[in-house]
């Protein structure tokens, strides 16, 4: 099921910042996977405006106890609301982007 973004609510966010935190599990394939998948997607379509902060679960694992972390990579997209959680190695560029409430990127 693919989530429908409108125009209007595309049109009110640009310009947003965007507050991400990316759970990972140590230096896996995965996790690597994800932090480049999703550096690549910001860098592209978010270019200035977001915040990334990617935390090992290995090293800090009260903040994955605090956020009820259960399965890694885990993104949490803060800002701008509404919240969303994507899990996974964020390889399918749709359904990231429809996670952070981005228009796809359509062929000219």
């Amino acid at each position: 099921m693919a989530i429908q973004i409108s125009r209007k609510r595309r049109a009110s966010l640009k310009g947003k910042q965007y507050k991400l935190r990316l759970y990972t599990s140590g230096y896996t394939p995965r996790s690597v996977r994800a932090i480049r998948n999703l550096k690549r997607i910001c860098e592209a379509r978010l270019h200035g405006r977001y915040q990334l902060l990617v935390i090992d679960i290995y090293q800090q694992p009260g903040l994955a106890q605090d956020n009820q972390i259960v399965a890694t990579p885990t993104l949490i997209k803060e800002e701008p609301l509404p919240r969303r959680i994507l899990i996974g190695d964020l390889s399918r560029d749709d359904r990231v982007l429809a996670g952070l409430s981005l228009a796809p990127l359509t062929a000219a």
